[in-house]
């Protein structure tokens, strides 16, 4: 919020006032998306088509969302964002073919968008398998570039460089795809170039990466409402590559694991970071029905309260932006 006396003359700083802090929510319960303004404390809801959606991100470049509809199996892109300061509906001003079937979160590296599916592609629960589609943007359309089948479950994704982290749903463990988008241009089945187990998770589901940290949710029994947590690794990328493939990251020295009644943590599917408020922000699908959480205290690690607590219905995906 913002304040002058009137020896300022009615005006206010011009850099305060274009200053924007938002965080972005999807859900599986109405499909819409929610829009925190971190600065002045309201949320503003764009009411979409979509009846269920997961996986959301915000272009700055271009003033658009982008969301995974899980109702209609395709991307959804909403034009003008910042010209919506209340509750509005919107339509989409370009949509993707409807080439999904679950999508779980939406990466993106310059003009491609990558959707994480966990349809079980073979339909064989002894043999997990997922798929990567590729998107790319460009002349006024999104157009399906190709399709990656993995060897695991997916859920959260996250792009870092040219590097693609993949939950692997189902374990403890985190996979990487080095140079995903330049290196995997075919319709196959990938191998992760590298995959560890994080010790003290027990299911990864969400995750999110700035400034070299990065966040781990775990939702440990998915039928339970309170046992979630989420682990903090400072200096990732120097730890992850201390990890040989197929090891375990232990928790002395490398995590800070947030767990406990005080948390409000069940079910956190999906993560989102800001390394310079030191915030983590949690989607919670499940305790209370569904909820948004920010931590502004969690490097104690521990049974530590959220300093925001907003609920919100089969919360499902969040993204972060500051300019």
């Amino acid at each position: 919020m913002i304040s002058c006396d009137k020896d300022d003359d009615d005006t206010v700083d011009t850099e305060q006032q274009d200053e924007q802090v938002q965080l972005f929510a999807s859900n599986n319960s109405d499909g819409n998306v929610t829009v925190y303004d971190m600065i002045s404390g309201e949320a503003s809801t764009l009411t979409t088509t979509s009846t269920a959606a997961e996986g959301i991100y915000y272009d700055e470049n271009t003033d658009e969302i982008i969301q995974a509809s899980r109702s209609s199996n395709q991307l959804n892109a909403f034009a003008n964002i910042s010209t919506f300061l209340v509750d509005a509906t919107v339509t989409a001003s370009i949509s993707s073919s409807s080439d999904l079937e679950s999508p779980r979160d939406i990466a993106v590296n310059d003009n491609y968008i990558i959707v994480a599916d966990n349809a079980d592609v073979d339909g064989n629960a002894d043999t997990p398998d997922g798929r990567l589609f590729i998107y790319t943007r460009s002349n006024g359309e999104i157009s399906l570039r190709n399709v990656i089948t993995t060897d695991f479950a997916l859920w959260g994704i996250e792009m870092v460089g040219d590097d693609l982290y993949a939950v692997v749903d189902k374990t403890n463990e985190l996979a990487v795809f080095t140079d995903f988008v330049a290196t995997n241009t075919a319709t196959t089945t990938v191998s992760a170039s590298k995959r560890i187990a994080i010790e003290d998770i027990v299911r990864t589901h969400g995750l999110a990466y700035d400034n070299g940290t990065m966040i781990l949710t775990d939702v440990g029994d998915a039928a339970s409402d309170s046992d979630g947590a989420f682990h903090i690794i400072s200096d990732f990328d120097s730890k992850f590559s201390a990890v040989a493939n197929g090891e375990t990251m232990v928790v002395a020295d490398n995590q800070i694991r947030v767990a406990g009644a005080s948390t409000f943590l069940g079910n956190p599917v999906s993560a989102e970071y800001d390394a310079n408020s030191e915030m983590v922000f949690i989607a919670e699908a499940a305790n209370g029905g569904g909820r948004v959480l920010a931590f502004s205290n969690a490097d104690a690690g521990g049974d530590v309260a959220p300093s925001v607590n907003n609920s919100l219905a089969s919360a499902s995906s969040l993204y972060f932006y500051s300019n």
